[in-house]
């Protein structure tokens, strides 16, 4: 069997494998790589080694680590509650609060399962108590997790733009964040029309915000494809106990003004020093981010010893895994293999409506992260024989391969599922279950329509 097809066929047991049983699927991918990369394809190990993204990695590192210090310290808090006041007690508002708040922290660099578990109790929260459709805020969470997700500091950001550069092709990362969020702040508006967001319009509260509802642990990002369950607080938490980021005594209590603290204030300036220094002055994001991370840690060492451990260990091994096998499958010739396959077919929109909905059904089961990489190399032959626009596809494929993440089989939905509070979860299981189908089906179609077909007419 020629290596192109064995490194292919390793691919997907490694996705299979991923999704049946709880195992993270770099380690599965460096396994792989070892493995048909030096018994099939000819490599050493240090033929191995030389396409370990060692960049990439450092950007996860210096991101992840910087958001742990910003949680720890209650910076985060802070921007939660800023921007809860700004409801002003209209009901309405609250789901789009927390869709820009949930944007707001993925663009700044939280891994979207880290926004959506910091969020979402606090969200889900405010559903109970206020009538809001849990579907509706649990979706408007993760829509603007998506949503934010692809700003040029961002990890998928930086994955996509990463790999575009690398391969030479046409790069616009503004275009990326930019496409992701506007396609993400359509679906969020059909959501409140469709699900009872006209029948808030008008009502008025007390705006209400749980005093402990945000010690979701940041670094710590459950693998997708595992089942749907409590993966922050219990599937059952309604008061009485503590609920982990689900909330302190599952009561809310009234909004009470905090003191902006000194470490809080350092951490804002850190934030906007890693946007500068990295957008205006191109700096590398990796470098910069774990620097000010560092400086930040100084000020108060006792506080963020424990940082480093919040740190998504079991994202970077995700992450420099796949990437490593997806340079192995390069070196097997298995990506132009596939790519003239593909091409072979001969309807440019064709090929790229595939391939946008082959990350979209696989990203509903497997990481996001990991498949944007898969689905972008993929489609490097066929976007370097330029008969169709690069940046639009690349859009498409970034978008349909992390709307998905709606589906109660990945982190995100399993995350909604486990802190939706007064609802009957088998119920709400089948309507994130429905509406993620939905999306599945209609979703890769839409992003191929909106960025594709446009620039190939």
């Amino acid at each position: 069997m020629s290596p192109e097809i064995v490194t292919i066929i390793g691919l997907i047991v490694i996705f299979a494998i991923a999704t049946v049983l709880p195992i993270n699927m770099g380690a599965l991918a460096f396994t792989a790589a070892f493995i048909i990369g030096t018994l099939s394809v000819g490599l050493t190990t240090d033929d191995i080694l030389a396409g370990f993204p060692a960049e990439l990695v450092l950007t996860l590192i210096g991101v992840t680590y910087l958001f742990a210090i910003a949680q720890n310290n209650g910076t985060v808090d802070l921007l939660v509650r800023g921007a809860v006041r700004l409801v002003g007690g209209h009901v309405a508002a609250i789901p789009w609060i927390m869709f820009f708040v949930t944007a707001l922290l993925t663009a700044i660099g939280a891994l979207s399962p880290a926004a959506v578990a910091i969020i979402a109790p606090i969200a889900l929260t405010f559903a109970a108590r206020h009538g809001i459709n849990p579907l509706l805020m649990g979706m408007m969470v993760i829509h603007g997790a998506q949503g934010g997700g692809f700003s040029p500091i961002s990890i998928y950001g930086v994955t996509v733009n990463t790999i575009v550069e690398d391969e030479g092709l046409p790069s616009s990362p503004i275009a990326v964040m930019l496409g992701s969020l506007f396609f993400n702040l359509a679906i969020a508006v059909v959501l409140f029309l469709v699900l009872g967001g006209r029948q808030l319009l008008g009502r008025k509260v007390a705006v209400e915000v749980p005093q402990e509802a945000e010690h979701a642990e940041a670094g710590v990002v459950r693998g997708h494809g595992a089942a749907p369950g409590p993966a922050v607080g219990g599937p059952d938490d309604r008061g009485g106990g503590t609920g982990g980021a689900g909330g302190g005594d599952g009561e809310t209590h009234p909004d009470r003004p905090q003191p902006v603290t000194l470490d809080q204030i350092l951490t804002l300036v850190g934030l906007a020093a890693v946007a500068v220094l990295a957008l205006v002055f191109d700096l590398d994001i990796g470098f910069v981010a774990i620097s000010v991370a560092t400086v930040l840690a100084m000020f108060a060492a006792a506080r963020h010893k424990n940082a480093v451990s919040q740190i998504s260990w079991s994202t970077v091994l995700l992450i420099a895994g796949v990437l490593s096998y997806v340079f192995v499958l390069q070196e097997a010739g298995a990506i132009d293999y596939v790519g003239e396959a593909v091409i072979g077919l001969g309807v440019p929109l064709l090929i790229a409506l595939l391939l946008c909905y082959i990350g979209g059904i696989v990203s509903a089961f497997a990481s996001s992260t990991a498949i944007i990489g898969v689905a972008i190399a993929l489609a490097v032959p066929f976007l370097q024989e330029g008969s169709i626009g690069a940046v639009g596809v690349i859009v498409a494929l970034s978008v349909s391969s992390t709307i998905v993440d709606v589906s109660p089989f990945s982190t995100n939905g399993a995350l909604v599922l486990a802190n939706a509070q007064d609802v009957d979860k088998d119920r709400f299981y089948k309507q994130i279950l429905g509406y993620s189908a939905i999306v599945v089906a209609v979703g890769p179609f839409l992003a191929w329509l909106v960025f594709v077909v446009p620039g190939w007419l």
